[in-house]
């Protein structure tokens, strides 16, 4: 008798757990996001072996990206908003399924936007276990981080976003199958601040010349 009580609890244990987890599952960020991408894939299924473009809304908003790269297969999966932990929890969703050649990551500026507690060794820490979740199952797919951009409306941000782009960088030139692309510098004015007429009215997101900006640096990391 008492067996099957304790079979009987745990059976509704793990019920509960699994309803719970469901429930979570629907109520996570970006869900909705991730949702519509697997949608989009079911009905025009991406080419594999591409050059995937993840992270948050610099690449969102980026929606013609592969006009600015002709000649090479992109994939945008982006999503506004996210956080390094955000991409690490949808890895399985938008990074492995497509088997990419190529990962293009532009991630960290709003985890250090949401929280002053957010230090730049904290961001640093986060890139760190994402790199390591994709080699742990992509050995040498090629992984090429962008460094934080600089945006007026962010400009108190910028002494972190300075060192998370510094450690990120030093890492990653010591990794084989990775590089850094220095977006930061590019995009300041003579006197160190960024450059307003390179973003949308938000002063956070860009505009073409901001792009334009973007394309010249990257084309030379990126795989044919």
């Amino acid at each position: 008798m008492k067996k099957n009580i304790f079979i009987a609890a745990l059976f509704v244990v793990g019920f509960l757990g699994l309803s719970i987890s469901r429930s979570y599952g629907q109520k996570t960020p970006f869900y909705n996001d991730i949702e519509a991408f697997k949608k989009r894939d079911s009905v025009q299924p991406p080419p594999q072996h591409a050059i995937l473009f993840t992270g948050s809304s610099s690449f969102t908003k980026w929606t013609d990206v592969a006009d600015y790269f002709p000649g090479y297969t992109v994939i945008n999966r982006g999503f506004g908003g996210s956080t390094i932990p955000d991409v690490i929890r949808y890895a399985e969703d938008i990074i492995f399924p497509y088997q990419p050649k190529q990962i293009v990551i532009y991630c960290g500026d709003n985890d250090l936007a949401s929280s002053d507690t957010v230090t730049a060794q904290v961001v640093y820490a986060r890139f760190v276990q994402l790199y390591q979740l994709i080699r742990s199952r992509m050995k040498k797919v090629d992984i090429l981080y962008v460094s934080i951009k600089p945006s007026p409306s962010r400009e108190r941000l910028m002494p972190r976003m300075a060192e998370v782009n510094q450690l990120i960088g030093d890492f990653l030139r010591k990794q084989k199958h990775a590089a850094f692309a220095d977006v930061y510098h590019p995009m300041l004015n003579a006197e160190g601040h960024p450059i307003e007429d390179l973003f949308i009215g938000d002063k956070l997101h860009m505009n073409p010349k901001g792009y334009a900006i973007w394309q010249k640096i990257l084309q030379p990391y990126l795989l044919k």
